[in-house]
């Protein structure tokens, strides 16, 4: 069941030198919910979610998630509230196993963190035990145990992106942002992505990604949001978007570059 606004921004700006990627773009997600962000390359997307990951910080406006504001935290700050990321290109530790990847995402839960693990402190024999049964339990949720001993860098683009999506589930977020999750993927592939990401969900950690696979957002989203050349184009449910003359016009016409 959808609930109460759980990420809210208002009036978000990110210029690159003159150039305006985000131009005052607001938006609400709310709990429970599965919602995209859609558009041309240039759009702005995946430059929102690097303002509300600390990657980048905003000219103005707001960023609130569960009434805690993002703008000016530090990255592992932001996380450790909730808020958990995929990326377009995998970003996994290719000469460590899928398992110890996975454990670096619920390091953010410890008491010891990463700097107490690596001291190998005390308490942190206890705490790795821990760390790595809530990073099994991850791998199999996404149907990717049986590789937990594996080579990351060995494995193919499909499992590399699910031991991705574990990763950051081991950090226990309430919210997930999933950048490109299909990229790359083939249609079987991309289909049991998109009954993941709904099992996701369904298991309480609500969902916002950006995607350019269309049958998988018009399939899986409660809701669109539409953005072109940073602005907010449109916004509503996939049936809407789909016959907004807007957004047909935004996507047929010339496409600039990712920001």
């Amino acid at each position: 069941m959808i609930g109460a606004a759980l990420l809210e921004l208002r009036g978000l700006r990110k210029d690159f030198g003159g150039l305006e990627a985000v131009k005052d773009v607001s938006f609400t997600v709310r709990e429970g919910q599965i919602k995209a962000l859609i558009g041309p390359n240039g759009a702005g997307k995946t430059t929102i979610f690097n303002l509300l990951t600390g990657v980048l910080p905003a000219q103005a406006g707001r960023a609130e998630f569960a009434g805690t504001s993002l703008l000016g935290l530090a990255p592992h700050r932001i996380a450790a509230l909730g808020v958990g990321r995929t990326f377009q290109t995998t970003l996994l530790f290719d000469d460590m196993t899928v398992l110890e990847n996975v454990m670096v995402g619920h390091h953010l839960r410890g008491r010891m963190g990463l700097l107490g693990s690596a001291l190998r402190g005390s308490g942190v024999r206890a705490e790795e035990r821990v760390t790595r049964e809530a990073a099994m339990e991850a791998l199999a949720r996404v149907a990717v145990a049986e590789v937990a001993a594996r080579p990351a860098g060995e494995l193919p683009i499909g499992q590399r992106r699910l031991v991705e999506v574990a990763r950051a589930l081991a950090a226990q977020p309430r919210l997930l942002l999933m950048d490109e999750p299909a990229a790359g993927l083939n249609m079987r592939e991309t289909e049991q992505m998109g009954e993941l990401i709904r099992q996701i969900r369904d298991a309480g950690v609500t969902v916002l990604l950006v995607e350019h696979d269309m049958s998988l957002v018009m399939g899986i989203s409660e809701e669109i949001l539409v953005l072109d050349r940073g602005e907010r184009l449109a916004e509503g449910p996939p049936e809407a978007i789909q016959k907004d003359e807007r957004v047909l016009a935004a996507y047929l016409g010339e496409e600039a570059e990712e920001c």
